[in-house]
């Protein structure tokens, strides 16, 4: 035991003397520490520039060396506010060190004991300066870009050279009570001249300009291409000077403009070129290729890529970030000081009170200045990342490969744009807060031991106790993200697929079952959610308990120690746990973003290294040096590239210049795809493709793009009148621009959605015609039209305008064959004949079947033609008179209409889909009001407040008890016992812990149940609108409302409403704390609220612009990319990718401009209430200093401090979370838009239910049927008066855009009648509800839809029907065979949009669900359009037999589809040409049904000949 305490002893004398040793040695050394560091960087600094001197005689250069320096030989060079300032500076340091340097040789005196140290110091520094000043002259002369690397080191470095000399100046003056010397002066002056110094090289711009002898100017700049200036406003950011970029002035324009009228997109200024979407992707890009050719990979990381592409910005706002956390711990660092001056007052001169005061506002200065820097600095960041990723995920759209098209839906993808992207970009802003946090921990740790010594690591302990707490919860949190957002993607696809099919469904009358569908998936994605925020309330409560945790164990720890509890320990320590609260607080938010963070950024990565279409599959051949177009030898073809059965196997095929090529074969049998390996848009197994010229594409369902129908032909050409004029009458669309209000430039909705499916078509082949392309694809393009324009097509465009070019054509109408110079018939992926027309028939392989239902099919209409005939009898005079007649009054009443129609036109001019609604001026207090109100009548607000009011309280009180109890020095006696005091303590704190638990428990339970509440009614409102809505609205407009709105609905709302409320608290919490102190602080405390209360009235308004602007400019980008992603294989097949992508980045900057100038408008508003909190805190700490001892109580006073330094915080918070809330309060806005849509007619009208089993017969009368699709466009259907008999066949016929379409559309009241009615059965379709008729009527529509998920769910989406039932109905579709061929049958999987099956096919799927349904009234529109005539045959037959004794209305192209028809009508410009048996219309030779079909059967004669022979 003697042993024990022997070395107990001798290690506790080992540790003093250490102690002792540190204490003298740093006494010895402290006073001549700066002196050291500053001799240490001179000697360095001229060093290196001795060895330049030498390698430039060496190289015989002139010029001051930096990579950024450009030299012109220009005249009347003007120098900048940047380049004038840092010569100042650098003279103003020269001169002060020169007066120092005499002082010193004069026998002043120093702290540093060694005087040749501060006259060796003063001297380098002295010639330093002046070789700086002389390099910047040289700067001059050289014309430098930037300043040289070398002088922008040595600013930065006598920047902290400077800091340590006052620091420890300040620290000797304070400590032996010294009086301020003109040393001390000069050292304050060298300090600002260094800030300012280190500002510009921190820039690195000399900001010289040069006029040409013109008179011009402009400045050095790298002068890259400026296609960016798009007639738009310049940057204000790009020419502001230094002194704006620190207090962020160069935004005032703006405010001007914005505060006088809501802004207008095109008064905001562009964004800098180096923020330019152009410029970063092209930036990102060459980081890409870098590591592609410094790894030697092909797929390199995106993580490197990202960080080479931030790395150099990143690091100058780390910079500004760590000193933003030192100098935040300067005021904690002093507060005992100021604790024992005010006690000691009376033998302490006041000068010493005022530099504590000076060393206060200054470190708040420094750390206003720095913090706004980094936060602008990490935004700007985010948005170049934002922007170079967008373009890189959308360059990957337009090359990916089928399959990997297939494995990412539409909806996936426009996630990772919008919410991964977002995700990414939050974790850049992040950043910075893992280079403070070690920086504000250890800094707090060493102020803690500085006043509490060894009960600084109890505080460590603690610390890293309630960090440790986090890594478990972190992990649980990352789970719950990636479920969320994996259900999110869930809903969002199938919310996409929902609006995309919106026709089919509620044709259907499938509504509920989709909304059920759509409601289970928000389900799923709402209990992860729930989850999550339930994980991270538990957080709050851990984080706002910390500094009350952390304080109780340090002083039991203290008071266990004996270590003594001055009230300026106390309060010293309380300042900085609650500085350390910063980083505890923020340390889950960045786990959390880290998680969030690596799932989005592991999303994207693996998103960019899907696989591409193959760029070797096609060989592009010069004209001159091949004689064929196309040459495809042993071709092998297969779209799923890990299954062994190709789609195309043995394909060759050479096509001479010139030479037209049919293709046709039944259904599924590989002409599409063929088309497909001559675009490359098929992985090519083997085999080679080679193509000579430029090709034109046109798909088989028609992609057209939002945006007038000019565009959509130039399709990126210069538009030339007389080839254009060419092109369109080639295409039959002259008509068709007559009919419209503004002739070709009609805005077109979104997929070209208020056009027919005919004009869609002939659009769509116009763009391939004016391409003037060598290589023609057509995929079925007659499909769509009607036969007289089939037959227009066919003459004028591909016998006319093409007759030179390469035409390869997908045909199922026999009648185009015989022009052919070449056929080609498939036959499960091969090429099963080929030859000419007349060779193929001679070979009776399976040719003639086609040819033979075609065959039977003109016989039928030439029979029936030629009966009519016969019975017709010599025309009376009279009748042929009143037929003129019609015929004139036809005429007639066709300019009538046009007369109108020309009156119609508005100033909307024929545009559909109007701009995107955005409300102007302040959010209005009924959205505040609606959101707080929506769950349980808004009862858990005042709760949530009180239960914030009391934990501040209590935090207050705690505190306040702490300062009060706690003796002002060591020789005080103490109040009371000291462990009555820390009980007291701890129950406070207790009870403000428990407080915030409850609070933040209940923001998560209303913040969610509201968001759940606004989804549900916009999700019911949007399915419930009509048809017009969807025509109207682009998909990406609504999208955006369900996935980035509803994101900040679900996950961040709530908290920063909360916010707003709790930082208020908080402010008013400080502000009684220190007005209680000194009640004089009120005298300025209330005009500096006013002006700040006027500095956010005036920046407001043009937030608020900036900030709905930028949400509006968010859903083009997604718009414009879901739209390309559907057009990929046209736009690569016309060599469009460049083009498309400048658009993308275009539209990137449109929403980078009110983004960038948003988040810096927030800066500029927050520097200006900085600055004022500042001022009111060295205001009172002013006041505390001249107040005579005795008229305030020195711990009060401190704790008034140590809530002081948080003045600005607290204030600018107040101010951010109130314009945060503001601008996140848009979503709800945005969201609230879409609750209230004009809502279709009711789904079922009790009173008005039609009986169980009607319609009985089916017969429908229209009468005085009038219809428009807007108000604000003319009438397409007008007078329609006839009656459909029950159980008749009846033919709807009449040209592309003769309203045959929209007949349809008002039998099922997708389109509401304007005036007139439609009778079926006796029965008002108008006064029942929209289910009851939908689901009593059945159709196959134009477009033929099918949605992702099985075979059977796609046949029986309500699951009505038995396996058997649905085999059934596959049977006689022709699908059975098919779907018997799949492994998984019935449960065969259908991808989005059904593209892995053909259109033919999806046409037979529509056509299995009518016949499931087997309803009284069947409506076929254009139903067998997209299949061959052998496969229509049978289709007919099965038709004709499964519902012979109901009412088939059908609409079609092929007279022979109608002939056999009981009745046919015959539209004409949306009024009724002609109604009656196609027997009695046969017999009128002027009939325009008599037309059509002498048309039809002239075109198909010289086949028919042929067939005989």
């Amino acid at each position: 035991m003697a042993w024990e305490h022997m070395l107990g002893f001798r290690s506790a004398i080992i540790n003093f003397r250490l102690l002792q040793f540190r204490t003298e040695w740093l006494q010895q050394n402290l006073p001549c520490l700066s002196e050291h560091i500053s001799i240490g960087m001179q000697l360095g600094f001229l060093g290196i520039l001795a060895l330049h001197f030498v390698h430039k005689i060496c190289k015989q250069r002139s010029k001051f060396p930096d990579e950024g320096t450009e030299k012109y030989s220009r005249i009347g060079l003007r120098f900048s506010t940047i380049y004038k300032t840092s010569m100042a500076c650098s003279l103003l340091l020269m001169c002060t060190h020169f007066v120092v340097f005499v002082l010193l040789l004069n026998g002043r005196v120093t702290y540093c004991n060694y005087k040749f140290r501060p006259v060796s110091s003063e001297s380098m520094q002295v010639v330093s300066w002046a070789i700086s000043s002389v390099s910047l002259y040289q700067i001059a002369n050289s014309k430098s870009i930037k300043f040289p690397w070398l002088l922008r080191a040595w600013w930065f470095c006598s920047f902290f050279s400077s800091v340590i000399s006052v620091a420890v100046d300040t620290h000797f003056r304070l400590t032996y009570h010294g009086e301020l010397k003109l040393q001390d002066y000069a050292g304050f002056l060298s300090l600002l001249a260094s800030t300012c110094l280190c500002g510009i090289s921190v820039r690195g711009k000399t900001g010289l300009t040069f006029a040409i002898p013109n008179g011009v100017t402009e400045p050095l700049l790298n002068r890259k291409a400026h296609k960016h200036s798009d007639g738009k406003r310049e940057s204000l950011y790009g020419k502001a000077t230094l002194l704006q970029l620190i207090t962020f002035s160069w935004l005032n324009p703006l405010f001007v403009i914005g505060y006088k009228k809501p802004l207008e997109p095109d008064e905001v200024p562009n964004v800098d070129i180096k923020d330019s979407a152009e410029f970063l992707s092209r930036s990102f890009d060459k980081k890409l290729k870098f590591i592609k050719e410094r790894d030697g990979t092909t797929d390199p990381t995106i993580y490197k890529t990202i960080y080479l592409f931030i790395r150099k910005k990143a690091a100058i706002n780390a910079m500004f970030a760590v000193i933003s956390a030192g100098a935040s711990y300067v005021g904690p660092y002093l507060i005992d000081d100021f604790v024992t001056f005010l006690s000691q007052k009376s033998t302490r001169s006041l000068q010493s009170g005022y530099i504590l005061a000076l060393g206060f506002l200054g470190a708040k200065m420094v750390e206003t200045i720095a913090q706004r820097q980094w936060i602008f600095g990490a935004r700007q960041l985010g948005l170049r990342l934002r922007a170079a990723l967008i373009s890189q995920i959308y360059k990957k759209g337009l090359l990916l490969s089928s399959q990997s098209r297939q494995s990412h839906t539409s909806g996936e993808v426009i996630n990772y744009m919008s919410v991964d992207i977002q995700r990414i970009t939050d974790f850049i802003w992040y950043l910075n807060i893992i280079w403070m946090m070690p920086i504000q921990i250890s800094l707090a740790i060493y102020i803690l031991h500085t006043n509490l010594g060894m009960g600084s690591f109890a505080a460590l302990a603690a610390t890293l106790g309630v960090l440790l707490i986090n890594i478990p919860m972190t992990a649980m949190q990352k789970r719950y993200q990636t479920r969320i957002m994996e259900a999110k993607d869930n809903r969002m696809k199938a919310t996409s697929e929902v609006l995309r099919s919106m026709k089919t469904i509620k044709l259907q009358a499938w509504d509920s079952q989709f909304l059920h569908k759509l409601e289970s998936l928000r389900k799923i994605e709402y209990n992860w959610l729930w989850k999550s925020l339930r994980l991270s309330a538990i957080g709050a409560f851990v984080f706002w308990g910390s500094p009350t945790f952390i304080s109780v164990v340090t002083f039991v720890a203290c008071t266990f120690m004996g270590i003594e509890l001055t009230a300026g320990r106390v309060l010293s320590a309380l300042a900085t746990f609650r500085m350390l609260q910063d980083p505890i607080f923020n340390l889950p938010d960045l786990l959390s973003v880290i998680a969030q963070g690596k799932v989005s950024a592991d999303r994207v990565a693996s998103y960019l290294q899907e696989d591409e279409i193959q760029q070797d599959a096609i060989e592009h051949v010069p004209k001159d040096q091949m004689e064929f177009a196309i040459v495809i030898e042993n071709g092998k073809f297969g779209w799923d590239t890990d299954s062994s059965r190709t789609t195309l196997d043995a394909i060759n095929l050479k096509v001479k210049r010139g030479m037209k090529v049919a293709i046709c074969g039944t259904v599924g049998s590989g002409k599409s795809s063929l088309l497909s390996c001559i675009l490359g848009e098929i992985q090519k197994v083997s085999g080679s493709v080679k193509i000579s010229g430029t090709k034109a594409y046109v798909p088989q369902s028609p992609w057209i793009l939002t945006g007038n129908i000019r565009d959509n032909i130039l399709f990126g050409n210069a538009y030339n009148k007389a080839k254009y004029d060419r092109t369109v009458k080639a295409c039959a669309l002259e008509k068709d621009f007559e009919l419209f209000s503004a002739g070709d430039l009609t805005e077109i909705g979104e997929r070209g959605i208020n056009m027919s499916g005919g004009q869609k078509q002939r659009i769509q082949i116009a763009r391939a015609v004016y391409q003037d392309a060598d290589i023609y694809l057509l995929d079925d393009p007659f499909s769509a039209v009607d036969a007289h324009t089939g037959t227009q097509l066919f003459e004028d465009c591909m016998m006319g305008i093409l007759r030179e070019k390469t035409i390869l054509y997908v045909t199922h109408q026999v009648e185009f064959l015989p022009a052919a110079d070449f056929i080609l018939v498939m036959q499960d992926g091969k090429i099963a004949q080929a030859g000419g027309f007349e060779e193929l028939l001679s070979q009776n392989i399976g040719f003639e079947l086609l040819v033979g239902a075609h065959s039977r099919a003109l016989e039928s209409i030439i029979t029936v033609e030629n009966t009519s005939r016969a019975s017709q009898d010599p025309t009376p005079d009279s009748e042929s008179n009143t037929d003129s007649t019609s015929i004139a009054e036809l005429q007639q009443t066709r300019q009538e209409s046009e007369h109108s129609l020309s009156l119609e036109i508005t100033e909307k001019e024929g545009k559909l889909v109007q701009d995107e609604e955005r409300e102007k001026g302040s959010i209005g207090k009924e959205v505040y009001w609606s959101y707080l109100t929506i769950v349980k009548g808004g009862v858990l607000v005042p709760i949530i407040i009180l239960a914030q009011s009391s934990f501040q309280a209590l935090q207050v009180g705690s505190n306040y008890w702490m300062a009060w109890a706690s003796p002002p020095t060591s020789e005080t006696e103490p109040h009371m016992e000291i462990s009555f005091v820390l009980l007291i303590y701890i129950l406070l704190a207790v009870g403000s812990s428990l407080c915030v638990l409850l609070r933040s428990s209940l923001v998560v339970i209303a913040g969610l149940s509201t968001a759940q509440k606004l989804f549900t009614t916009m999700l019911h409102s949007v399915l419930r609108a009509p048809m017009s809505f969807f025509d109207s609205t682009p998909t990406g407009r609504i999208l955006n409302r369900a996935s980035t709105d509803q994101s900040v609905l679900d996950l961040e709302i709530a908290n920063k409403l909360g916010w707003c409320a709790f930082s208020i608290i908080q402010l008013l919490g400080t502000i009684a704390v220190m007005s209680q102190v000194a009640w004089e602080v009120f005298v300025i405390f209330i005009p500096v609220t006013a002006i700040c209360i006027w500095y956010q009235r005036y920046y407001i308004p043009t937030a608020r612009e900036l900030a709905r602007l930028s949400g509006i400019e968010r859903a083009p980008i997604l718009h414009h990319f879901a739209e390309s992603l559907a057009g990929a294989a046209t736009i690569r097949a016309f060599d469009q990718q460049e083009r498309f992508s400048d658009s993308n980045l275009s539209l990137i900057d449109n929403h980078s401009r009110p983004w960038f100038h948003n988040v810096s408008a927030m800066e500029w508003l927050s520097f200006r209430l900085n600055l004022l909190s500042n001022f009111v805190f060295a205001f009172s700490l002013i006041l505390l200093v001249t107040l005579p001892e005795g008229v305030i109580n020195p711990s009060i006073a401190g704790l008034a401090v140590t809530y002081g330094i948080n003045l600005n915080v607290l204030q600018a918070s107040v101010i951010w979370n109130i314009c945060n809330a503001e601008n996140k309060m848009i979503s709800v806005e945005r969201i609230l838009q879409y609750s209230k849509l004009k809502s279709e007619a009711p789904m079922v009208i009790e009173e008005c239910r039609p009986p169980v089993n009607w319609p009985q017969v089916g017969t429908i009368c229209f009468k005085n049927l009038q219809i428009r699709y807007a108000e604000h466009l003319p009438s397409v259907l007008k007078n329609i008066n006839c009656t459909f008999p029950g159980q008749n066949k009846v033919g709807v016929v009449g040209r592309t855009g003769s309203g045959k379409s929209t007949l349809i559309q008002a039998i099922f009241r997708v389109v509401e009648p304007r005036e007139g009615s439609i009778i079926i059965d006796d029965v008002d379709i108008c006064k029942i509800g929209l289910h009851d008729l939908r689901s009593r009527l059945s159709i196959i529509p134009q477009d033929p839809t099918m949605f992702e998920g099985t075979v059977r769910g796609n046949l029986d989406p309500l699951e009505q029907y038995s396996d058997s039932d649905v085999w059934e109905a596959l049977e006689k579709c022709q699908l059975g065979n098919l779907v018997r061929a799949k492994e998984e049958k019935l449960d065969a999987s259908v991808v989005e949009n059904g593209e892995n099956w053909s259109v033919g096919q999806r046409q037979l799927v529509c056509l299995g669900r009518a016949l499931l349904k087997k309803s009284r009234i069947l409506v076929l529109d254009e139903a067998t359009a997209s299949v061959d005539s052998a496969t229509d045959g049978v289709i007919q037959k099965v038709i004709s037999q499964e519902f012979k004794d109901r009412t088939v209305v059908t609409i079609a192209h092929r007279i022979h589809t109608v002939i056999d028809s009981d009745l046919v009508l015959v539209l004409s410009d949306g009024r009724v040409a002609e109604y009656d048996t196609p027997a009695k219309l046969l017999e009128r030779e002027e009939s325009l049904f008599s037309k059509l079909i002498k048309e039809y059967s002239m075109r198909s004669q010289n086949f028919n000949n042929l067939a005989t022979l």
